[in-house]
């Protein structure tokens, strides 16, 4: 369910926005530069990160954040229905691949920013300037330690091995993570080694896949497998929880980086775009800038234990400790494009 704006004064705000539609874009320019302090985010994120760096931007900028929540396809029908009216000017996503969704689906237009251009990796930003990687997480083995030794694993290819048979915990074929992963597969290997991966992987599952990221780390803990894929940021939130029992469960299992003798392992984004009508673009585009400065990406790293992707910023200790990894350098636009093909790939090879 969508959230509302973070105050009754900003809901207002959107209400009269909408109501009055394109006589506000008639408005005289005192008027225009007033609406500058003031920036409208649909976000798929519901992290307490948000919050902070929300707090932050304010109290740097002055601009205030006013933010609608909600699953990200929700979100983009939303802005395609709101077309010129929509009050919305950035869309913040958790996937590379919702992302190119709503590049495609023509609700972002691009931008050019040196400071952005300068600050993050080509690799985690559309080439053409649609959307922006703010923070990285790696997509990693979870593994049992007292059922799994290190020498065993290797590479994502591998967990098609019928020696994993029955051994694999794995959400579903609709979250985007996976989509994406597999995405990366696709333009690694293409369509039939990829398929024929994804039926070998589905094989191997240790039961009908359920749940999120931290119910299959759980489940490897519990012995229902003995490796899991997960998102580096869900365990590393185990690792530090303030329940003595998750703890005591991250002791038990490990992260292990697949494909570090080749292309890498696969490191996905969360990022964001401007909305294709954004009423307040400058402002937009300030967030942006403020989302790539070490006080954000330090917002990131240590509320919510993601990667910065910003040279130079240190990752949470928890998330130090698994040591440094080879990455893999496939432009996140490149998987996020893929999305469409991998998920009929996991669809043919019964990954439900």
């Amino acid at each position: 369910m969508m959230m509302a704006f973070q105050s009754r004064r900003a809901f207002n705000r959107l209400l009269g926005g909408m109501m009055l539609g394109s006589t506000l874009l008639a408005a005289t320019a005192g008027t225009a530069l007033a609406q500058q302090q003031e920036v409208n985010i649909y976000s798929s994120r519901h992290y307490d990160a948000d919050k902070l760096i929300y707090a932050a931007f304010e109290k740097k900028t002055g601009i205030l954040v006013n933010v609608i929540e909600g699953k990200d396809d929700e979100l983009i029908e939303r802005l395609k229905a709101e077309g010129r009216n929509s009050p919305a000017d950035i869309l913040l996503a958790v996937d590379a691949g919702r992302l190119w969704r709503a590049q495609d689906a023509g609700v972002l237009q691009p931008i050019k920013s040196a400071v952005l251009e300068k600050a993050i990796p080509a690799a985690y930003r559309e080439p053409d300037g649609y959307w922006f990687g703010l923070s990285a997480r790696a997509r990693v083995i979870i593994y049992n330690k007292a059922a799994v030794k290190p020498s065993e694993l290797s590479s994502y290819e591998d967990l098609a091995d019928p020696k994993w048979k029955g051994r694999i915990l794995v959400r579903s074929s609709t979250n985007v993570y996976n989509q994406s992963l597999t995405g990366s597969i696709l333009a690694a290997h293409g369509p039939e080694k990829t398929e024929a991966w994804a039926k070998g992987l589905v094989a191997n599952f240790a039961r009908p896949p359920q749940g999120g990221d931290i119910d299959q780390i759980k489940a490897v803990e519990a012995g229902e497998g003995d490796i899991a894929i997960s998102n580096t940021y869900y365990f590393g939130r185990l690792v530090n929880s303030s329940n003595p029992k998750e703890r005591e469960l991250a002791k038990k299992v490990a992260v292990f980086f697949p494909n570090q003798g080749d292309r890498g392992t696969h490191v996905n984004i969360s990022g964001a775009g401007v909305v294709k009508y954004a009423p307040h673009k400058q402002a937009a585009v300030t967030f942006l800038e403020f989302l790539a400065t070490p006080e954000a990406q330090k917002i990131f790293a240590e509320a919510n234990y993601e990667y910065p992707v910003v040279a130079g910023i240190p990752a949470h200790p928890v998330v130090a400790a698994w040591g440094d990894f080879k990455r893999d350098s496939l432009n996140a636009a490149i998987y996020g494009r893929n999305n469409a093909d991998a998920l009929k790939i996991m669809d043919r090879a019964g990954w439900k």
